[in-house]
């Protein structure tokens, strides 16, 4: 049972700690409420756990023979993150449920763990840890233990936005939020770059 803990452990110090993911997440649940975050934050725990599935599997095999894959995936990655970043900047600070087109989606949530360099390096390094025989068994329980984890670790994320919206009550605070927010991804997207 030890080795589910391990699991557990390196899953939580991997999905709690501040990411691009985690940032819009508190974002989103600042701006639209936790209903809004969470749909987001299921759709970045599927889509990470289909990640996780698929590199154990031998996706990372395929990464391996060509490896310009892995230079267009962290690009295109970079180009999301940056996306967002615009994204953020530019909302007008407004706090309304009359806007719901404009929170970020159960598929931006699975869409941004593709393009997300810290989730392929946590995926790797798992299953490296974890599954390193490839034992598809093995490779199932870990992926189980991190969906439950990484749920768990951004919907307390998407909870604290959704505490921040009460303090902001005002257009002017939303907007100095997000530009701080966009701010934050900005510099996740230029760590990436020069890593």
């Amino acid at each position: 049972m030890s080795i589910f803990y391990s699991m557990a452990a390196f899953a939580l110090a991997a999905s709690i700690t501040p990411g691009p993911v985690n940032i819009v997440t508190l974002s989103t649940g600042a701006q639209f409420g936790l209903r809004a975050a969470m749909l987001y934050v299921t759709g970045a725990t599927v889509g990470f756990t289909l990640l996780l599935l698929l590199l154990g599997l031998g996706l990372y095999e395929v990464l391996e023979v060509w490896p310009f894959l892995t230079v267009a995936l962290r690009a295109g990655g970079v180009a999301f993150i940056l996306y967002m970043a615009w994204r953020l900047a530019m909302d007008d600070g407004t706090l309304s449920t009359a806007k719901p087109g404009a929170a970020p989606t159960f598929l931006h949530g699975a869409t941004m763990q593709w393009l997300n360099p810290k989730a392929w390096l946590a995926s790797v390094a798992g299953m490296g840890a974890f599954a390193a025989d490839r034992e598809p068994s093995r490779v199932w329980q870990f992926a189980a233990v991190y969906f439950v984890v990484c749920l768990g670790s951004m919907a307390c994320w998407a909870y604290a936005g959704t505490f921040m919206r009460l303090y902001l009550d005002n257009p002017a605070r939303v907007r100095l939020f997000n530009r701080v927010m966009a701010a934050l991804l900005i510099g996740c997207a230029v760590y990436l770059l020069l890593s």
